[in-house]
């Protein structure tokens, strides 16, 4: 049976005067379930609390739009308060605990991107919160929770029972909540709008990659991301991963087309993104991108720590290591064709600008 690879938006799960909660689905988006990856939003309004929770998933935030405050809490660890603003992208493994807070005007928006091959449900996330309706204490007997906690009943009914909201709430403009401690970000975060660039092509494109070098945390969430901006009308060569990752892209800004190639030559996909679509790229399939005049950005996982890519055109690609005479037969070409052919991309650049 044939995947549907087109680009989806997701679909609201939840939300109220605090904000939302958007999810990806596998019956829309089949690569998910097929891919074991999972894709979430979280949209808060000014004042809009994310309560604290785990997930059954280990995953990576990207913070689209908006800055605010979040709380991390590795296992059998200490809170880390930590300032969060667009363009940061933070690991999150296993048994991390979680709280997200906009104290700003604008809306805080929060992508989530990750593997759920450990999950409970293939291709979706499972959160388990803390406090709220549907919070972990509100499924135990008074009597369990007075003796975990060693508090009378009177006051474990005002704890669990007394937060009604589900998932995210707003918080009163008066309560005064944590504030970032310096040096939490150090080793969490990595801003992507201004760390080193790993690729930068004058009127091309730039790339950032988050690998164990400089998130060590991505080591333990067992993927890699990357941040990718092409300029307006360039192109990012076609190209495959080698080590059999799967690519989950989101596409934050700009617009433009895409084609993905599979076995047999099969052109899969043929399509026009914009910002705030979803897709995944199978294992060794080929894909490449154009840019319309806005230009073009999108954020990925690839599912392995440090992944490699290999292109299809460029002066390190493939075609450049094989032998001319071989490239002749494989064409079947003439030499001053494939003379003519090897010539053409001598840059190290996977971005093209367009052709003046």
């Amino acid at each position: 049976m044939e995947l549907d690879l087109s680009p989806k938006l997701p679909k609201k799960v939840y939300g109220g005067d605090g904000g939302s909660h958007f999810a990806w689905c596998p019956e829309e988006l089949p690569m998910l379930k097929h891919g074991n990856i999972g894709a979430s939003k979280l949209a808060l309004e000014k004042y809009g609390l994310a309560l604290p929770r785990y997930s059954d998933s280990s995953k990576v935030a990207y913070i689209l739009q908006g800055a605010g405050t979040a709380g991390i809490v590795l296992p059998e660890k200490e809170e880390k308060v930590i300032e969060i603003k667009k363009g940061d992208s933070i690991a999150l493994p296993f048994g991390v605990v979680t709280w997200w807070l906009n104290n700003e005007d604008t809306e805080l928006v929060i992508l989530f991107l990750g593997e759920t091959h450990k999950g409970h449900k293939a291709g979706q996330f499972t959160d388990f919160y803390l406090t709220g309706s549907n919070g972990i204490f509100t499924g135990f007997s008074t009597e369990f929770v007075g003796r975990a906690w060693d508090l009378d009943e009177s006051t474990v009914k005002k704890l669990v029972g007394s937060q009604t909201g589900n998932g995210i709430v707003k918080v009163d403009a008066s309560l005064k909540m944590p504030s970032p401690k310096k040096g939490d970000r150090d080793g969490f975060v990595l801003n992507c709008l201004e760390a080193p660039l790993d690729v930068d092509i004058k009127n091309g494109g730039r790339v950032v990659v988050l690998n164990t070098k400089n998130l060590p945390l991505v080591g333990e969430v067992g993927f890699g991301a990357d941040l990718v901006r092409i300029d307006g009308h360039s192109m990012c060569s076609p190209g495959f991963s080698c080590d059999s990752a799967l690519q989950v892209t989101y596409i934050v800004g700009g617009s433009g087309r895409v084609q993905i190639v599979g076995a047999d030559g099969k052109r899969v996909l043929e399509t026009h993104v914009k910002a705030g679509y979803l897709f995944i790229v199978p294992r060794f399939f080929v894909v490449s991108k154009i840019a319309d005049s806005d230009g073009l950005s999108w954020f990925s996982i690839v599912t392995t720590p440090d992944p490699i890519f290999t292109h299809l055109a460029g002066k390190t690609s493939v075609w450049k290591a094989l032998s001319p005479e071989v490239l002749q037969a494989a064409f079947k070409v003439a030499p001053e064709v494939e003379k003519a052919f090897r010539s053409k991309r001598t840059s190290d650049a996977i971005f093209f600008p367009p052709s003046n």
